[in-house]
């Protein structure tokens, strides 16, 4: 594994540069009209499929880049171009992740091409985790997955909610109860293929921010997958099934959860897109203070803001290191012991709630304005906060890692 470092290899800066590009020219042009439009921009995960950004090789990439700064790299350039769009293109990857995590080689060489197409026919995918009663609450978890060992088949039954790409992604994994008194240990997660009959989607989300990033209910009614399709294996879920039994019987090793799994290995790469989005929201704050002249100077020589923007350059900057530290951990295998990752995302979170109400602030009337975008970052960062362990679930994750 490389070194912790503060620098960029040149192949690095090549890609953030080309990235940057891309989001300048494609992503940020075409903002504001997906946000309105609120549907998934097909024609934007297109065009970054014919250069290879919307690909399983691009992802590979930077997924395996040694020094664990590939994926947070990526995703800041990306969310500086619209946090919408930019979701929508990388959405794809929870679900990936959620394989990578936990299947087989197999499974990832089948399932992960499927999940992105090609750039003449685009896929997306979709990781189905909460539903309308398990949030941050995983033990609450009502989706059933019943093993039929005479046709080595399992049958889904439950709903889905709040699924970036639900019902619309050509493969949907999905976290299921194999064993409900196990709690959020008797979980597991199985790929649903591509039309498979009894998935369906269920209600498309309005929201307040991400409108270009699909976000619906899922619905599984017996929808039957193969015994293949369940990640890891039947055998590696019956050792994990029965350790969790034993461990509930006379306490010993802590077992993992599939979900959890999933969203562990994905919080610093959201705290790289909160980065992206406050960065955003900075740099527009910025150049509109040097050029907004009010008493007959730029209001940037007022300490007043100036003092704000000082401040979310600095907020910025340390999101943006504490999310490469966890990333660069992840990647060489140190262990979260003060809940690194945790802390790369509750920050960063928050930081792009801040930065993005203090550029709102600093532009007056206009930041209020759909003239300026300021006003869409500060909707989109509100999610940041939210979605993949809220700010409340970080703190009490951070809380309890350092209490052991």
């Amino acid at each position: 594994m490389g070194d912790f470092t503060l620098e960029l290899n040149e192949d690095q800066r090549q890609v953030r540069d080309w990235l940057h590009g891309f989001a300048a020219d494609v992503i940020r042009p075409a903002a504001a009209e997906w946000d309105e439009r609120e549907e998934t921009p097909w024609p934007i995960i297109q065009e970054a499929a014919k250069i290879g950004i919307y690909s399983l090789d691009f992802y590979a990439q930077q997924f395996f880049d040694p020094t664990g700064l590939g994926i947070p790299m990526a995703m800041e350039e990306l969310f500086w171009g619209d946090a919408g769009i930019a979701l929508s293109i990388v959405g794809t990857g929870l679900a990936a992740v959620g394989v990578l995590a936990n299947g087989t080689e197999e499974q990832i060489g089948t399932w992960i091409p499927q999940m992105y197409g090609d750039a003449s026919d685009v896929k997306v995918a979709a990781f189905c985790s909460s539903e309308p009663d398990a949030g941050s609450d995983v033990a609450a978890m009502r989706t059933r997955a019943v093993y039929d060992g005479a046709t080595d088949t399992w049958v889904l039954n439950g709903t889905k909610t709040w699924a970036t790409n639900g019902g619309i992604a050509n493969v949907h994994v999905v976290v299921a109860v194999v064993d409900p008194a196990l709690g959020s240990k008797g979980h597991a997660s199985f790929i649903v293929p591509p039309d498979t009959p009894g998935l369906s989607q269920g209600q498309k989300f309005q929201k307040h921010g991400i409108r270009a990033s699909h976000t619906a209910e899922v619905v599984l009614e017996d929808v039957r997958v193969p015994g293949g399709c369940l990640l890891g294996g039947k055998e590696k879920l019956d050792e994990r099934l029965a350790r969790a039994r034993e461990k509930a019987k006379t306490g010993g090793e802590r077992v993992k959860n599939a979900a959890m799994a999933t969203f562990e290995a994905s919080r610093p790469a959201v705290g790289a897109m909160a980065v992206g989005t406050a960065r955003a929201a900075y740099e527009v704050a910025l150049d509109y203070a040097r050029t907004r002249v009010q008493f007959g100077r730029p209001i940037i020589e007022n300490q007043g803001v100036a003092f704000q923007l000082a401040d979310m350059a600095t907020q910025i900057d340390a999101a943006r290191l504490l999310v490469w530290r966890a990333s660069w951990m992840a990647t060489a295998g140190r262990p979260f012991t003060h809940a690194e990752g945790s802390m790369s995302k509750l920050y960063a979170s928050e930081v792009a709630k801040t930065v993005t109400a203090q550029a709102i602030q600093i532009l007056g009337g206009n930041g209020y304005t759909r003239e300026y975008p300021v006003e869409r970052m500060h909707r989109d960062a509100a999610i940041y906060t939210i979605f993949e362990g809220t700010s409340e679930i970080q703190r009490m994750v951070i809380s309890r890692a350092l209490a052991k």
